[in-house]
């Protein structure tokens, strides 16, 4: 107990040390450095491309030299690719290539799904209380720590990424928890699989179902006036295929002849999808009228695919993005779903719409023109003639020279709260004592304020084209989508979060601690200490200044000597790493990601 007041004590010094943060000025002058710390990485285009060689000759070509990439190389790249970079993973990259790395990732079966974990911890649950029921705290048990621990690294940051674009949340009162459970492994189960295939998936689970509140969804009826509802309609063309406007295939608006803005969709093209997304609702092995109101429940209801009630689907004709589906006496719900689908999905935006939103989640907020368009090049053709290869998608941008070139000017992102908590996680070791990660809801702006699959609307955290008003950031017309979640609250917010975190843990009963042991080999060598934190969390990046602060801060603690007891020794040596940590993860320089 005396060894944990010391070390709380140490973090409040640290604390003051930044304390400045915590007063509203000063907080705001800090998200205004790191405004700048991410405009300094964001300043324009930046393309990519190689130059080709020349010359003749004859004789033998020489093999290929294979360059391997640098443990900074390895460790920026990571944060780009997973949660976090481990000594295991940089080792990996540096003794291969990345490309290497990314197959041997994609080959990866997935890890624990989540739904398994939510039925092993329901069991447990009501083994205790028979009446009991798993809520969305068990799922972010899950989610911790899978983020933290999973071999799997790419599949679990990608599948974090679409969750932001094909968004369900637990801030819905309609949501189930393990259906919710189902649905995210259902975006890993698709991180490299075919678009086609995960825009299908996606509307037929019935958590996003209730969440854009289609599940039930019935054909127009004239004598009431009724029409099919249109929520899923809008937002499947909106915000997870094509956008709002007609694209190039580099991303930049496809204007008219006058210099305007072409929507992509309008009210009529809403309209008749609407009736195609008509007639489906909960499964059932007997389904009947009343299973697709919600009786006779089958209790995999909220796991299982919706199915078609035709009864219920709209037989008018469905005119929609220039497809035409007449008129008809036999209703075709899932003849119809796929005529929808696959217009969407063969619309030429949602090469350019999906791959600049998966590189702004992953690599930089402000991807150049000819960035964005090798992606889409590649989700248009893989190179051998799949469209919506997610793989070759997900290869296209880590490897992409704009993504890998250190220095870049085009290269920035604002890391989001739940990436840098699992960073913390997976970086330092932390493991749950308990086994069960328990870190319930972290979405209070004096948390994180953002909690995973809990968005506050269909809009994910942010926006992909926010820009800050009133900002270094916004002057240049650069993008920042993070910073929409970001104010003087959420700073001191995540701050305060993580010095107790880094401190004593996180979650009930501090569950989730890490022991620091391969940084407290390191305490009485300040500087070696230093050239970890700087290689793990800052991809050798962190500026000469920071450094110089974080050394006098931590080298103020002293590492007594003479008659102290070895208790007294471990704890000053464990002090010295735990305010090294806390004050590399709450500087700017760490959060912009570069």
């Amino acid at each position: 107990m005396a060894s944990i007041m010391r070390t709380s004590a140490v973090l409040r010094k640290a604390g003051r040390t930044i304390g400045k943060l915590m007063r509203r000025k000063e907080v705001a002058t800090a998200i205004s450095l790191s405004s700048t710390a991410l405009l300094t990485a964001c300043g324009g285009g930046g393309g990519g491309g190689s130059s080709g060689g020349g010359g003749g000759g004859g004789g033998v070509t020489p093999p290929p030299v294979i360059v391997r990439p640098t443990q900074a190389e390895a460790s920026r790249f990571l944060m780009q690719a997973s949660f976090g970079a481990t000594d295991a993973d940089i080792t990996a990259i540096t003794t291969t290539t990345f490309s290497d790395w990314i197959a041997a990732q994609v080959a990866m079966s997935a890890g624990t799904p989540h739904l398994a974990w939510m039925d092993r911890r329901l069991a447990e649950i009501r083994a205790a209380n028979p009446s009991s029921n798993v809520s969305a705290s068990q799922f972010y048990e899950s989610f911790w720590s899978l983020a933290a621990s999973a071999p799997d690294q790419l599949r679990q940051r990608v599948k974090f990424a679409l969750s932001e674009i094909f968004v369900i949340s637990f801030a819905s009162d309609t949501e189930d928890p393990r259906g919710n459970a189902s649905y995210y492994d259902m975006l890993g189960k698709h991180a490299f699989g075919n678009f086609r295939d995960l825009l299908e998936d996606v509307t037929y689970h019935p958590a996003m179902g209730l969440y854009l509140t289609y599940r039930g969804n019935q054909k127009e009826d004239t004598r009431t006036g009724r029409n099919p509802d249109q929520n899923y309609a809008r937002e499947i063309m909106q915000l997870m295929t094509i956008g709002l406007y007609l694209l190039n295939n580099d991303g930049t608006l496809k204007n008219d002849l006058f210099g305007n803005a072409q929507p992509t969709y309008g009210q009529n093209d809403i309209d008749g999808l609407a009736k195609v997304f008509t007639g489906l609702s909960w499964y059932h092995p007997t389904p009947t009228n009343s299973t697709f109101s919600g009786g006779s429940k089958d209790d995999d209801r909220h796991i299982r695919p919706m199915i078609a009630y035709n009864n219920y689907h709209s037989i008018s004709a469905k005119s929609f993005l220039g497809t035409n589906i007449p008129a008809t006496t036999t209703a075709d719900t899932v003849g119809d779903v796929k005529t929808a689908l696959d217009t969407l999905f063969n619309h030429p935006n949602v090469g350019p719409f999906i791959g600049k939103q998966l590189i702004q989640r992953l690599v930089t907020s402000n991807p150049s023109p000819a960035y964005v368009g090798r992606v889409a090049a590649t989700f248009n053709n893989n190179g051998s003639g799949v469209r919506g290869d997610m793989a070759a998608v997900v290869r296209a941008i880590l490897l992409d020279s704009e993504a890998r070139s250190a220095g870049d000017a085009a290269y920035g992102k604002l890391k989001e709260p739940i990436v840098r908590l699992a960073n913390w996680m997976r970086t330092f070791e932390a493991a749950s004592q308990s086994g069960n990660w328990l870190l319930s809801a972290t979405s209070a702006p004096t948390s994180l304020g953002q909690s995973p699959l809990t968005s506050p609307s269909v809009f994910n955290f942010y926006r992909p084209g926010y820009v800050p008003t009133r900002s270094a950031l916004g002057t240049k017309g650069l993008l920042a989508p993070e910073f929409q979640a970001t104010d003087e609250v959420s700073v001191a917010g995540y701050i305060n979060t993580m010095q107790a975190a880094v401190g004593s843990g996180i979650g009930s009963g501090n569950d989730i601690r890490s022991a620091y042991s391969k940084e407290v080999a390191l305490a009485t060598d300040v500087p070696a200490l230093l050239d970890r934190l700087n290689l793990v969390l800052y991809a050798g990046t962190q500026s000469a200044g920071l450094r110089s602060k974080i050394s006098a801060a931590v080298t103020g603690i002293t590492i007594p000597g003479g008659t102290a007891s070895q208790s007294q020794i471990d704890t000053a040596k464990l002090n010295r790493v735990k305010l090294a940590v806390f004050l590399s993860l709450a500087s700017p320089e760490y959060i912009a990601q570069r």
